[in-house]
């Protein structure tokens, strides 16, 4: 299969990274940040992760992304297949969602990366 590097970021903090796919999970899902219990967690903490993965449409989500990772991968051309997926901070949905797709492009074959641009940096106050 192909090489894939998934970058994970937030919309608040810069530019989207240049990426094949790019996808935005701020409007469509729900943001841990409202819950005062998770906001200052992160992907790396089980709550997080549980709500994120839980959210109706995340899992179809991973799959679209999957499929449309292996289009790309598919194509003439060889190289590293870029995704960028955003949330508003990058410490929630986006790095949640990245590991996800990770672990299911892995499971199928691809030899991937994932980089957490923003995951690290404090919450966005807002």
């Amino acid at each position: 299969m192909s090489e894939v590097e998934i970058v994970s970021f937030g919309y608040l903090h810069g530019e989207p990274p240049a990426a094949h796919l790019t996808i935005d999970l701020r409007h469509h899902f729900r943001d841990p940040h409202v819950s005062p219990e998770l906001r200052y967690m992160t992907a790396d903490d089980e709550p997080v992760r549980t709500a994120v993965l839980n959210t109706p449409g995340i899992t179809a989500l991973v799959e679209a992304a999957a499929a449309s990772v292996n289009a790309f991968a598919s194509g003439p051309s060889a190289g590293v297949v870029t995704v960028a997926d955003g949330c508003a901070g990058g410490r929630h949905r986006a790095p949640t969602f990245a590991r996800a797709l990770a672990d299911r492009l892995t499971a199928a074959g691809h030899s991937v990366v994932v980089r957490h641009r923003d995951l690290a940096k404090a919450v966005v106050q807002r």
